[in-house]
C-alpha cells in the first residue's frame, strides 16, 4: 500500500466523516478534490518520480497538494516556512527539485525551479488520469535536518515508513475515537505536526481542523466554535495555556480553592464529593471547547507540574518522542501507566530500542530499529555508515535512561552534553528546566563553553524587564544549591531579547552560543 491508497481505504471505511472540518469537506469529497489538484499539477508538468516542494502554512491546500503529488507518483519535499531564499535555493539543488507548490507570499525570483500557486482553484478532473502505482518501498517525503557540522542532511521516508507510523498511532485508541476532531496548528511541514495531524487523522477517520497561525485569539475561538477532541502541541504551548488559566483564576481569587480541590480530587470522589471536583473542572475544560479528551506533547520534555495540571482536569496527557528519521512519534507514553516525570514511554509496535554506552547513572545513547526508522540519508554514505550499525539499529544521538517501570526518559542530545575537564557529564536539559522556575526568566540556553581555558556549563538567560544581573546571579546561586557542585552554572549572560528558536519552539543552542562569542550579550558574569 502507498499513502494515496491509505487515503482511499480510509474514505471507503468512513466516506461521510469530515476530513477538513473548517471547510466541511468529507473524505469522499476530499478524494475528488485531490483528483482535481492532480489534474492541475499533471497539466503543469508534474510526473512520476519528480520531487515537488510544498512551502505553505496550514491551509487546506497543503494536504490537498500532498496527496495529489502522491497520486501522480511524485515525492514531496517538505519545506520549512521560516527559511531564506538562499536556503531554499540550496535545498532545491540538493534535492533536485524543479517545482515548488507555495503560497504567493513565498514567491521570489528563482533560477533553477519554478513556483506553483498552491492556493489556485483547480479545474475539471481528467478521469483518464489514474493514480500511479507506487510501491510501499518508494520514497514518499524528503525533509532536511541539520547534522552535527551544520551541513544539511536529507531524510527520505518511504510510504511504508509513513503507513507504519499511521498504524502505530492506533496505540492512542483508548482516547481517540473515529470521526473525532484533531486540532492542527502544529506546522504540517514538521514531522510532529505531519505525523499526528495527517497520519493520525487517517488512522481514525478523524476530522482535521487546520489553523495557519499561532495567534491565541484565533486558537481560543476555534476551541469555542469547533470543540476539538484531540489537541497536539509543543510543551511550551501547554505551559502557556496552563499559566494563563491559573493567572485568570488568581485574578478572580478562585485559584487557591480550585488548586486544593484538584489536588485532592481522589479523596473528594471517594467521599462522595465528586460534584465539587466537576464544578471546578468544567469551566476550565470549556477553555478548550468542552470536548477535549486527549492532549499530545512532543518536541521537548514537558514539565511534570504542567502534565499533572491537565491530568487533574480529567484529560489524558501523552508525551511522544521521535525524530524526522523515525517519522516522528516512535515512542509514546501511556496515560494509564504509573509513569515517572518526563517519561516518553517505550517504542510503539514493530519498533525496538537499545540504550548503549551507559554511564554510572544509567544514561546512555538511544539506538532504534523498526518499521518507522528510515533507511539512511540521501546520497550520504559516510554519515550513514556512522549512523547505522551492522544490525540496522540507528543512532539517534539522544541520551536517555530507563526507569524501574521500563519506560524511557529523555536526558538531552549527545552533541549537547557538556563534558567538563574532570570528565564528568552535565546535561543542559536538566539545568534549563531548573532555571526556568526563576521568576522573571523567559527562557534559558545552557551549553559547553570555554572561560579562561576551562570548560564550563554556560547559561544565556532571556529575562523580563526589571531583572538585574545581580538579582539573577543570586537566583542562579540558590538553584545551584539543588545540584551537585560540578553541575553549577557560575558563568552566564543576560538579555531581554528572546532567544532564537526553531519552528517547534526549541532553542537554537548553536546560534545562542555564536551570539555570545560575537558579543551580542554584553550583560554577563564571568
Amino acid at each position: 500500500m502507498n499513502m494515496y491508497q491509505l487515503l482511499e481505504e480510509t474514505a471507503k471505511q468512513w466516506p461521510n466523516n469530515l476530513f477538513l472540518v473548517r471547510e466541511n469537506v468529507t473524505y469522499t469529497q476530499f478524494i475528488e478534490q485531490v483528483r482535481a489538484r492532480a489534474t492541475t499539477l499533471h497539466n503543469a508538468g508534474v510526473k512520476a518520480g519528480d520531487v515537488v516542494g510544498i512551502l505553505s502554512h496550514n491551509i487546506p491546500q497543503f494536504p490537498l497538494t500532498l496527496f495529489a503529488i502522491w497520486y501522480l507518483g511524485g515525492i514531496v519535499l517538505m519545506l520549512d516556512t521560516n527559511l531564506t531564499s538562499f536556503e531554499y535555493d540550496n535545498m532545491m539543488e540538493i534535492a533536485d527539485c524543479k517545482f515548488v507548490c507555495a503560497e504567493p507570499s513565498f514567491f521570489y525570483e528563482a533560477k533553477n525551479f519554478k513556483f506553483f500557486d498552491i492556493t489556485k482553484t483547480d479545474g475539471d478532473i481528467n478521469y483518464d488520469l489514474r493514480p500511479h502505482q507506487l510501491e510501499s518501498t518508494d520514497i514518499a517525503t524528503m525533509s532536511f535536518t541539520s547534522g552535527s557540522t551544520g551541513t544539511p542532511k536529507v531524510v527520505p521516508l518511504t510510504h511504508f515508513n509513513l503507513i507504519e507510523c499511521s498504524n502505530s498511532l492506533g496505540d492512542m485508541a483508548e482516547y481517540y475515537d473515529a470521526g473525532e476532531i484533531i486540532y492542527g496548528f502544529l506546522p504540517l511541514y514538521h514531522i510532529f505536526g505531519f505525523a499526528v495531524c495527517i497520519l493520525g487523522t487517517l488512522h481514525y477517520g478523524g476530522g482535521l481542523l487546520l489553523q495557519p497561525t499561532i495567534n491565541p485569539k484565533y486558537i481560543l475561538n476555534d476551541f469555542k466554535t469547533f470543540k476539538p477532541h484531540v489537541i497536539p502541541a509543543v510543551p511550551r504551548i501547554w505551559e502557556l495555556f496552563r499559566n494563563k488559566i491559573i493567572d485568570n483564576m488568581k485574578a478572580q481569587r478562585k485559584w487557591k480553592v480550585a488548586e486544593f480541590i484538584l489536588k485532592n480530587q481522589k479523596t473528594l470522589n471517594d467521599m462522595g464529593l465528586g460534584y465539587f471536583v466537576r464544578q471546578i473542572q468544567k469551566p476550565l475544560l470549556e477553555v478548550f471547547g468542552g470536548r477535549a479528551r486527549l492532549c499530545i506533547a512532543g518536541g521537548a520534555a514537558t514539565k511534570p507540574e504542567v502534565e499533572k495540571f491537565y491530568e487533574s482536569l480529567g484529560l489524558a496527557f501523552i508525551q511522544g518522542y521521535g525524530l524526522t528519521e523515525t517519522v516522528g512519534p516512535i515512542c509514546i507514553s501511556k496515560p494509564t501507566s504509573k509513569r515517572m516525570a518526563f517519561s516518553v514511554g517505550g517504542p510503539v509496535s514493530n519498533n525496538e530500542c537499545e540504550i548503549r554506552d551507559k554511564d554510572e547513572n544509567g544514561v546512555g545513547v538511544l539506538w532504534l530499529r523498526g518499521h518507522q526508522v528510515f533507511n539512511g540519508y540521501l546520497n550520504n554514505p559516510t554519515v550513514n555508515a556512522e549512523s547505522f550499525d551492522e544490525n540496522g539499529f540507528f543512532n539517534t544521538g539522544d541520551m536517555v535512561y530507563m526507569d524501574k517501570n521500563g519506560e524511557l526518559h529523555f536526558a538531552g542530545r549527545k552533541k549537547q552534553v557538556i563534558v567538563l575537564d574532570s570528565g564528568k557529564n552535565v546535561y543542559p536539559d536538566e539545568l534549563e528546566a531548573l532555571f526556568m522556575d526563576i521568576d522573571g526568566v523567559k527562557n534559558v540556553a545552557v551549553f559547553e563553553h570555554k572561560v579562561k581555558d576551562k570548560t564550563v556549563a554556560y547559561g544565556v538567560f532571556s529575562v523580563k524587564e526589571g531583572m538585574t544581573l545581580d538579582k539573577l546571579a543570586n537566583e542562579i546561586a540558590e538553584k545551584n544549591k539543588k545540584l551537585a557542585s560540578y553541575k553549577w552554572v557560575t558563568h552566564f549572560a543576560m538579555t531581554t531579547e528572546d532567544l532564537p528558536m526553531t519552528s517547534t519552539q526549541k532553542i537554537k543552542h548553536h546560534v545562542v552560543k555564536q551570539n555570545l562569542i560575537d558579543g551580542k550579550y554584553p550583560d554577563r558574569k564571568e
